[in-house]
């Protein structure tokens, strides 16, 4: 396993610009009414992976890595001939080998038939034979090129934060237990992903799984194929200092003392401390500057920004995402967020659901199918109606 990600397939071959996306796209956007229903069914397919993922009890790092190989093997194939219900069974059943969180392929079989026959999705045809997702799990390791070394924002996340408290988060102790800690970290690569400063940032209590939960959320969206993940854990520490109350009050509270004393810098000189007050002040340790911290960081803040705001993006997007049945008003936010509210949709259009986008998944599918049969009219000849059973006629 490659423990330097610079060096890793991840980053020289699975980091992609916005310009090879909408190239993959570029079929599925001629079988779909409204463009943005593609950006929905990335919400749509990522919910589903978890819901299988938690079904099949795996770790949250083996369900972000299911999403991964789900985006990946979507760069070269489209959603309009392929079946994605049995791609995410198999991109969970191989992120279970891939993090040594190993499932019996009779329960993937079983738990995703349960689950993807329910409402609204409604697959009836999963098939119950295990040699078909065998078969699958062969054609998207293919897809992949056997590049299965997946890298995470969170080990970036968990070397630059901890909690104030000194309490551990769920969330850190989850990420010991896959072994994620520490893997790939020396004194000569640290500079290159976050530069030389010293120690930790503090977070209040809740601000560490806060910015857990936000890269959580990043999954909802193509950034893992846009970004290299140190950048978007940074990125999710910054919106961090924005969402979480506490982080924001200590944000707003460095700022304060700082404009403060810069105020009083011309004024008359302060009279020396009496040995006990100067004591008193050696002993107590300075509030650490979060946007100080940030800014020591080897990186480009810049970029950074421009993935939080992406980030912001999926959220107002995942705001007009309900699941079916979902209270229109009163209910908590999906994300991280606390201002986030599923009564508030965002702007320029109304509410989807999962009913509907399964519905556009399936017209997809149809009109595909029927064009393909216009080809096989026009061509006599016979076309094969998903390219995973043209790969198998060609090798058998």
């Amino acid at each position: 396993m490659a423990t330097d990600f610079w060096c890793s397939s991840h980053y020289k071959r699975w980091i992609v610009d916005r310009a090879t996306l909408r190239q993959t796209r570029a079929d599925d956007l001629l079988y779909v009414d409204d463009p943005e229903y593609l950006d929905f069914l990335a919400i749509y397919f990522a919910e589903l992976v978890a819901k299988l993922g938690k079904q099949l009890h795996l770790a949250q790092r083996a369900i972000a890595t299911a999403t991964v190989f789900f985006r990946r093997f979507y760069l070269k194939n489209s959603y309009c001939e392929t079946d994605p219900f049995i791609v995410i069974a198999a991109c969970c059943y191989l992120a279970s080998k891939a993090e040594e969180w190993p499932v019996h392929i009779k329960n993937v079989v079983s738990d995703a038939r349960r689950v993807f026959s329910q409402e609204p999705y409604n697959v009836k045809n999963f098939p119950s034979d295990n040699s078909k997702l065998a078969e699958m799990e062969f054609y998207l390791v293919d897809n992949l090129e056997c590049d299965l070394t997946v890298f995470h924002p969170y080990r970036t996340l968990l070397a630059l934060c901890k909690s104030v408290d000194g309490s551990e988060d769920p969330s850190a102790v989850q990420e010991e237990e896959a072994g994620e800690v520490g893997v790939g970290l020396s004194a000569e690569e640290g500079p290159r992903y976050w530069g030389t400063g010293e120690g930790q940032l503090e977070l209040p209590p809740n601000g560490l799984q806060t910015a857990w939960f936000i890269v959580n959320d990043t999954y909802r969206s193509e950034l893992c194929l846009l970004y290299p993940p140190h950048l978007i854990a940074i990125a999710a520490i910054y919106l961090t200092c924005i969402f979480h109350p506490a982080t924001h009050e200590t944000v707003a509270a460095v700022l304060a003392s700082s404009g403060a004393a810069a105020a009083g810098a011309g004024g008359p000189a302060d009279p020396p401390p009496r040995r006990s007050s100067r004591q008193a002040a050696e002993r107590k340790k300075p509030a650490q500057d979060p946007l100080a911290f940030l800014a020591e960081l080897n990186v480009s803040l810049p970029l950074v920004a421009t993935i939080a705001q992406e980030i912001i993006a999926m959220y107002t997007l995942w705001e007009r995402y309900r699941e079916d049945g979902a209270p229109e008003a009163g209910t908590p936010a999906k994300g991280t967020p606390d201002s986030r509210r599923d009564d508030e949709p965002g702007p320029g259009g109304a509410t989807v659901s999962p009913t509907i986008l399964t519905a556009v998944l399936t017209k997809m599918r149809e009109a595909r199918m029927q064009d393909y049969a216009h080809q096989l009219q026009s061509s006599g000849r016979p076309v094969a109606v998903n390219r995973m059973l043209e790969r198998t006629q060609a090798a058998g």
